[in-house]
């Protein structure tokens, strides 16, 4: 009897969440699900459902009992949309893409992102869609580099669309494009230079968006600045999200740039610190408990996975032999997934890195942070090879 009320008490608290745009429904990689398995076997945790969707670098948005991500093969990107539970493929839409491998095996970049009943892609050239969720069915197309005139960058778009109140806003151009979310009609650009790789940010009455020279912010209904912080990095590559807590952002960029936590304001924001102790080259990192956890240096440079305080930027640990993999969490914990395909799980803890469960998932180079939704973790690497796990507790 006292089994069956546990189970039963057990089941009533734990929480699943759709994930329906890249970092989650919080857009900060960190999910409110609980109950989730937290140990393995030792085989590692049950594989639901296996896919190739191609090559690139795309997340995952999780809605609807569908999952959606992005792949390049035979001179095309496409998106897939599958049945989150048996993986079967329910549509795909494609349009031509060139590879765009300059410096890395290259691919799609950009995370679908879920609105409602469509589910809406940006393309590394510019191509935006809006599809039906449930079919595939084109709503609207266009070309936003086309119709604007706005360059694309180096490495093509990359940031996810955001859906704000009737916009689509895309970080394009010095201070990002907004459409109507309803027909793709252009309302307002900014002007023609590179944009940054990271995905528009929300915070408050302002979007986040960086650019190959900079972070800025902007009034999502009139484009208008706000504000601008001069940001030079390498490549102009600042292509990780802002991570914001309260009316303070967390910025940082690979190639030896850094980062640091400014305090937002009427103006430019105002350092609280800056430093190189976390140095995030692709993917942002996730900050529970007042710590931020990411990887911290370039791909080519044994970057490492660090803890350091959100408030001093103060290393707590640093644990190497990971690579540049992606970072997520829920419930407390870390979920992480290696530059090699280890899905390891790990208290978030700034005392130290402790690791609670690990399994080998996937071959390959692993950049994408994993996603859990609904109890199911989703993991890719570079050449497209999807795995689905299932980490739901059964009563």
């Amino acid at each position: 009897m006292r089994t069956a009320i546990a189970v039963l008490l057990l089941v009533a608290t734990a929480r699943a969440d759709d994930w329906p745009h890249y970092r989650g429904p919080a857009r900060n990689g960190v999910s409110a699900e609980t109950g989730w398995l937290d140990r393995w076997p030792a085989e590692g945790p049950r594989v639901l459902w296996k896919a190739q969707v191609g090559l690139g670098f795309s997340s995952f948005a999780v809605a609807g009992g569908r999952v959606f991500t992005i792949g390049h093969a035979k001179d095309a990107d496409t998106l897939y949309a599958f049945d989150a539970e048996k993986g079967v493929l329910l549509w795909k839409h494609a349009h031509p893409a060139e590879l765009n491998d300059e410096f890395y095996q290259g691919g799609s970049s950009s995370t679908p992102t879920v609105d409602g009943d469509r589910v809406i892609v940006l393309g590394r050239f510019g191509d935006v869609f809006s599809l039906e969720a449930t079919t595939g069915k084109a709503v609207w197309s266009t070309n936003v580099a086309k119709e604007t005139g706005i360059r694309v960058p180096r490495w093509g778009f990359a940031g996810a669309p955001l859906v704000h109140e009737e916009l689509l806003l895309l970080n394009a151009g010095d201070g990002g494009v907004a459409l109507d979310r309803a027909t793709g009609k252009i309302v307002w650009k900014s002007a023609d230079k590179d944009a940054g790789y990271s995905s528009p940010v929300p915070v408050g009455r302002q979007v986040l968006l960086s650019t190959g020279s900079s972070w800025l912010a902007v009034e999502p209904r009139t484009g208008k600045e706000v504000w601008r912080l001069r940001w030079v990095t390498q490549y102009g590559v600042n292509a990780a999200d802002p991570v914001v807590e309260g009316d303070r952002v967390f910025l940082s960029s690979g190639y030896g740039k850094g980062g640091g936590v400014y305090a937002l304001g009427d103006g430019e924001p105002a350092p609280v610190w800056t430093g190189k102790s976390m140095r995030n080259q692709t993917n942002p990192c996730v900050l529970v408990g007042g710590h931020l956890y990411g990887m911290d240096g370039d791909e080519d440079k044994q970057p490492a996975l660090k803890c350091i305080e959100f408030a001093t930027g103060r290393e707590k640990w640093s644990q190497g032999g990971l690579g540049a993999g992606g970072v997520s969490a829920a419930n407390g914990k870390l979920l992480v997934v290696s530059e090699g395909g280890e899905l390891i799980v790990a208290p978030a803890s700034p005392e130290r890195w402790k690791p609670v469960a690990r399994a080998k998932v996937l071959e390959g180079k692993c950049w994408t942070a994993p996603v859990l939704a609904n109890g199911r973790v989703y993991c890719r690497n570079g050449a497209g090879d999807v795995v689905c796990l299932d980490l739901r507790r059964k009563p």
